[in-house]
């Protein structure tokens, strides 16, 4: 894990703060994972207020907030990406990696690499049924490099 703190601005007596973890998350197979608990435990204690950003140093997994209270959401999600984005979709030329590799970017070029949360009295304040998910779309992609970077 690889910490930076750095002041970034000071403008009248008001000081603003940066703190950035890198860490990593283990090999996880391919559909949606929830990670929040994980990231917890990755950036230690949260400040009183101030904003969380997430960002994914990969281009075949995403990030993404949602349902978090039934598994049959992260079921439906596996299931209507691998629809829409098939793996076998004959007119991808980019396959490198495999039959995965060209709709791995794509899924995650429409999910995203990042997110925000706010930050209040030290918890991330997400709403009562939401979760941070890793969105994995490949079937081997191996660990996952993250960022966190609090503002406080």
């Amino acid at each position: 894990m690889k910490v930076t703190i750095r002041k970034v601005e000071e403008t009248d007596n008001l000081k603003v703060m940066v703190y950035q973890i890198e860490f990593s998350l283990p090999e996880y197979r391919y559909g949606f994972h929830l990670i929040t608990s994980q990231i917890l435990s990755q950036i230690g204690e949260l400040p009183e207020t101030g904003l969380l950003n997430l960002f994914i140093k990969h281009t075949s997994a995403g990030l993404t907030i949602n349902e978090n209270a039934d598994s049959s959401v992260l079921s439906d999600f596996k299931t209507f990406f691998s629809d829409w984005i098939p793996e076998n979709y004959p007119k991808f030329i980019h396959d490198y990696e495999g039959r995965d590799d060209m709709p791995a970017h794509i899924k995650t070029s429409i999910v995203g690499q990042s997110l925000t949360v706010p930050i209040t009295n030290h918890r991330l304040n997400l709403g009562i049924w939401q979760g941070i998910y890793l969105c994995e779309f490949r079937y081997s992609g191996g660990k996952r490099k993250l960022v966190a970077t609090i503002y406080t």
